[in-house]
């Protein structure tokens, strides 16, 4: 049996972004997702629901728009982080969890580290193999590594490694692929780069590539998130 990570290592990343905006437009998080309003609560509405809160957590793929009043949201997303909550699309975040949310916000790594382990309570832990190549699909998200490398990485064939990823990771290869370069884009948007230099940089075929999918990710284009940047950190 191939050696799994240690309890508290993990090869997923936790990004933080913050933005001014009155709010977010419908779209699903690719990702688990906690969201705060930085002067007040947000609302997040979908599916015939809403809840409204200091902080608040989003399951991923469900379509859903936010409302926050003034000073705009943070956002912490969570990659690979499952979510065991019974809501079908967003809960308040409160005592322990929320002050984990709150201090994982600040780019508090323990915090970060904790509320994934009471997320994933009980959840299978990733295979070495498996860690390995996430990082490196972050490290260096234009390399496009191809579904037969990935085969060959975890030593299966196509299809059991395909469905090893999706299991290991809450997503498929593809989805997780275009995930990472987002990200990275969304990073050096916050940098201060262009949004074509950061769409090359992240392995988009152009400006309007990544526009539409940061729009359909983050529920705003590049040029909204530009617009609303207060002070944003990542991690």
């Amino acid at each position: 049996m191939e050696e799994a990570l240690r309890p508290g290592d993990t090869a997923f990343s936790t990004s933080v972004f913050s933005v001014d905006v009155a709010g977010v437009a419908r779209h699903p998080n690719p990702v688990t997702c906690v969201v705060r309003g930085r002067r007040g609560p947000l609302s997040v509405v979908g599916q015939g629901q809403s809840v409204t809160g200091d902080i608040v957590i989003i399951r991923p793929g469900v379509e859903h728009h936010i409302i926050c009043g003034e000073g705009g949201l943070s956002a912490m997303y969570l990659d690979g982080a499952r979510w065991p909550g019974p809501g079908t699309l967003a809960e308040r975040l409160e005592g322990r969890l929320g002050e984990l949310a709150l201090a994982g916000m600040k780019l508090d790594s323990g915090a970060q580290r904790e509320l994934r382990e009471r997320l994933d309570h009980g959840q299978d832990r990733l295979s070495r193999r498996i860690g390995a190549v996430l990082e490196d699909l972050a490290a260096e998200p234009m390399a496009r590594m191809s579904q037969d490398e990935l085969a060959k990485r975890l030593g299966l064939e196509r299809t059991q490694a395909l469905r090893l990823f999706k299991h290991s990771t809450g997503t498929t290869f593809r989805q997780f692929k275009r995930w990472t370069g987002l990200q990275h884009a969304a990073r050096l948007i916050v940098a201060g780069a262009r949004v074509r230099t950061a769409a090359m940089d992240a392995g988009f075929a152009d400006t309007a590539h990544l526009t539409r999918t940061f729009k359909q990710c983050f529920g705003l284009t590049p040029s909204q998130a530009i617009a609303g940047l207060p002070t944003i950190g990542g991690g």
